[in-house]
């Protein structure tokens, strides 16, 4: 079998194709063969040295995938050959609380299977049935962004109807943040560099969109759109380089919930969060039992993820550059077989 790995140094020149032995499952493990796969950050930090500067080559990576079981091996009990399924980004966090152990088990990191290979091996208990209402390449964009975003609004949180959510930028997570939000009853403001990003958005159900090239300080539309009180929530995906202003933006005794690094790392001034009652939580994907509610409410309310392209297996290192150049909407995905 073929799998996407990347070899001798970092860098995406350094993302090569290679021919594996081809898995076999053992005692309570399933053989999947992987129909799509979708890319997220992470992936773009482990080819560039920035995820684990010490990582050892050749390195598999890629976490999010969804396909088909081919074999079972012994004690398997959950799935059958035939089973639509999707991977678990932490195949090892099945429920209950986050610890180091069940972190240690995500998929893609460079020492367990990568996502970007024709076929994959997994233990029975790292997977969910696929929803039905979703295409295998809408399947594979849910383990990583879509989980980040359930969890952060309504296992760690309790979004309310009325409720306002500030969700920042238009990739994966602030996008199904937009989409769950929208369906338990909230109002959602968007925030984007691209106008027509902003349009796109509206029409996915954006209460209000605000373009930061224009309005550096967009915390001051936020809190006009809000009566001056600011949001219930703010899906915080830019990291030290936005925090100050989604501390502004966000009411006294509200959410942040910090989900991704995209401009960077710095240092943070605490008082604000102090003196107005902040809850400032870190939000590191999900288990499978949250997967599983996840994927109930996809079905119920019919959320379709939204797919910014799709690239044929052979062009990962294209789909990879792709999302360095930021010009995506919504996931990239890759068909892999």
């Amino acid at each position: 079998m073929h799998a996407f790995v990347l070899s001798g140094s970092f860098g995406l020149e350094n993302v090569s194709r290679v021919e594996l032995p081809t898995p076999k499952p053992g005692h309570g493990q399933l053989a999947v063969r992987v129909r799509a796969a979708s890319l997220n950050y992470r992936d773009l930090l482990i080819t560039r040295g920035w995820y684990n500067p010490k990582l050892n080559m050749p390195a598999a990576f890629g976490s999010d995938l969804a396909g088909e079981v081919i074999a079972v091996g012994p004690g398997v009990s959950r799935f059958q050959v035939g089973d639509r399924v999707t991977g678990c980004f932490f195949p090892g966090w099945t429920d209950g609380p986050v610890t180091d152990t069940k972190v240690k088990s995500s998929l893609g990191d460079g020492w367990q299977p990568g996502a970007l290979s024709q076929e994959v091996v997994l233990p029975e208990e790292g997977l969910v049935a696929s929803p039905s209402c979703l295409t295998d390449e809408e399947c594979a964009t849910l383990p990583c962004a879509a989980l980040t975003a359930w969890n952060a609004l309504f296992e760690q949180s309790a979004i309310m109807p009325g409720e306002t959510v500030l969700t920042l930028g238009t990739g994966g997570v602030s996008l199904f943040a937009l989409q769950f939000a929208k369906a338990a009853g909230a109002k959602v403001m968007i925030t984007s560099s691209q106008s027509d990003k902003l349009e796109r958005a509206a029409k996915l159900g954006a209460d209000v969109g605000i373009n930061y090239s224009t309005e550096p300080n967009w915390d001051g539309p936020v809190c006009e759109h809000t009566g001056g009180i600011g949001a219930d929530h703010v899906i915080e995906l830019g990291g030290a380089g936005t925090m100050a202003t989604s501390i502004r933006a966000v009411k006294r005794g509200g959410v942040i919930s910090l989900i991704g690094v995209l401009s960077g790392l710095g240092q943070i001034d605490p008082m604000p969060i102090l003196m107005r009652s902040i809850r400032l939580q870190g939000i590191f994907v999900g288990s499978r039992a949250m997967f599983e509610r996840m994927n109930r409410a996809i079905e119920m309310h019919n959320i379709k993820p939204v797919i910014g392209r799709v690239f044929p297996f052979e062009e990962t290192p294209a789909a990879l550059a792709y999302m360095e150049s930021g010009s995506h909407f919504g996931k990239i995905v890759i068909r892999v077989s």
